[in-house]
């Protein structure tokens, strides 16, 4: 059962949804247990939560598919890896968790997941990995979730922020790391200036992502959005510009400032959760007419990619 909420106009995030009440007592994975939210539980000694020391994977179910399910394991495996973070268990392993958890809440589509993994518990409260000696603590969390319609219609609007997406020997934002204070403070500094989200600049002045999503734009009927080499560089970002390709629709990754962004015919971000979001401004000032063909036309191939990719996978 669903109850429709109507967000105020200033309070639109390419994350809100509509509520549902079958939330309030969804099961959670906790290393191998799936408990009552009430009851989902870690340590404050737990690494994630005193160091932001982890990694995570947003996911959605779709008919019972978990939809791109490789492409986000290989984000998530490279990124551990990365960081000398031992999963504990190999992709099927992860699999067999995401397959128990759903079948726990009797989820089988429209349904967002939070996979989070983190260091482990540490013997005490400091910094140095090596502290961290119990293993890794993995939690998935799954919601009944779906985008609100009226985010379509009316559109994200954006602030450019102070706050910028670091160089690769700072953090590197390819990582979907749990330290995302970065990200929070430009979500803050958007709100501060009214808007929905902040946009990002990279650390030589070029439009990038905004705090929560990819971001592209299109001018004379081609996408274009950021090199990807200051951001992360998200699954459904890199299906739009695969469908894009397939599709005889000129895309290009590059880099670009401001003013190609204000003058834009269309803008809009690329999520897991919101799939493709439109833009309504940025900076106060209106992006393009409000007319969005190119956009509309990437979102009926997204939704149609979807669908093949969900039918094959069940085989």
């Amino acid at each position: 059962m669903t109850m429709k909420t109507q967000a105020p106009a200033a309070s639109h995030t390419t994350h809100d949804s509509d509520e549902d009440i079958r939330n309030r007592d969804i099961k959670i994975y906790v290393n191998g247990e799936i408990v009552h939210r009430d009851d989902a539980k870690v340590s404050v000694y737990d690494s994630g939560f005193m160091l932001g020391d982890g990694m995570w994977e947003g996911m959605r179910l779709y008919d019972g598919v978990w939809s791109f399910f490789d492409e986000h394991m290989d984000r998530f495996f490279g990124s551990c890896k990365a960081v000398s973070l031992d999963v504990g268990m190999d992709r099927a392993g992860i699999l067999d968790a995401l397959t128990r958890t759903a079948a726990a809440n009797n989820m089988t589509t429209d349904v967002h997941c939070r996979l989070m993994l983190t260091r482990g518990v540490k013997v005490k409260p400091f910094q140095h990995p090596s502290l961290s000696r119990s293993g890794p603590t993995l939690v998935i969390i799954m919601e009944h979730s779906k985008p609100v319609d009226s985010l379509h219609a009316s559109g994200i609007r954006l602030a450019t922020v102070p706050q910028v997406r670091g160089l690769p020997m700072s953090q590197d934002a390819k990582y979907n790391s749990h330290s995302k204070l970065n990200c929070v403070i430009a979500c803050l500094q958007a709100e501060q200036a009214g808007a929905d989200e902040g946009l990002m600049l990279d650390p030589h002045g070029f439009v990038n992502t905004t705090n929560a999503c990819n971001f592209f734009i299109v001018r004379n009927g081609a996408v274009w959005t950021s090199t990807g080499d200051y951001c992360m560089n998200g699954v459904t970002r890199q299906k739009v510009i695969d469908l894009c390709r397939a599709n005889d629709i000129p895309v290009f990754e590059r880099n670009y400032s401001l003013y190609e962004a204000y003058s834009a015919d269309e803008a809009f971000l690329t999520g897991t959760f919101g799939a493709q979001t439109p833009v309504a401004e940025i900076d106060g000032k209106p992006i393009g007419t409000g007319d969005r063909p190119v956009m509309a036309r990437i979102q009926k191939l997204y939704k149609e990619l979807i669908r093949t990719s969900v039918a094959g996978q069940k085989g």
